[in-house]
């Protein structure tokens, strides 16, 4: 892509501007840091295009206080609304109390939470941060979610994160970013720290 300029330009009978305007599925996946980092930076520009922007968090537990959620409720408070929705119980490194049909429920509730906005449009972004998870984990079904984000109405960009990403998320989707980790200070016994990680 010389200059932001695609290489082919398909005979699908599409103007410029319709295929400017087309809704983008799009994954952060990978082993490496910035998953979330990136999708919380794209929720960053389109509320400066005055989009509605809704932000789904599968596996970061309620009681996290991290520093892009801070932000984007400040920003929603003086322009475009941002709705931020905690589905998980804490499933990154520690398992929260509860089962495992606790923590599934739960999952599936908040992927019934964004149907019903897609079906809606209530946004025009919606970021599902760690979204991979539940799905690699049989709590949310692969078909139901490509079905879904196929068929959703109007002009919703869809921003998935998280690892080991479902072989048919990533065919659906219209742009994939497989995040690699070449060297991270955690390699040498660093931990993490305010700022960065969080």
């Amino acid at each position: 892509m010389p200059q932001g300029k695609p290489e082919h330009v398909p005979e699908d009978g599409l103007t410029t501007r319709q295929r400017r305007n087309r809704p983008l599925v799009i994954v952060h996946t990978g082993p490496g840091k910035g998953k979330s980092t990136a999708a919380f930076g794209l929720a960053l520009r389109a509320w400066n295009q005055g989009w509605p922007i809704g932000v789904f968090q599968f596996v970061k537990s309620a009681k996290w206080r991290i520093g892009e959620e801070a932000a984007l409720r400040a920003l929603g408070e003086i322009g475009p609304p941002v709705v931020w929705h905690k589905m998980g119980e804490g499933w990154s490194w520690i398992k929260k109390a509860g089962t495992e049909e606790d923590h599934a429920a739960d999952a599936r509730e908040g992927w019934n939470q964004i149907k019903r906005d897609l079906a809606a449009e209530t946004y025009r972004l919606l970021v599902l941060d760690e979204f991979t998870y539940p799905i690699k984990w049989g709590w949310i079904d692969i078909d139901d979610v490509t079905t879904t984000l196929t068929s959703r109405p109007g002009a919703q960009h869809v921003v998935i994160t998280g690892r080991d990403a479902h072989p048919d998320l990533l065919a659906l989707a219209d742009l994939v970013t497989e995040m690699t980790k070449l060297k991270h200070p955690m390699d040498t016994g660093q931990k993490g720290q305010k700022g960065i990680e969080w």
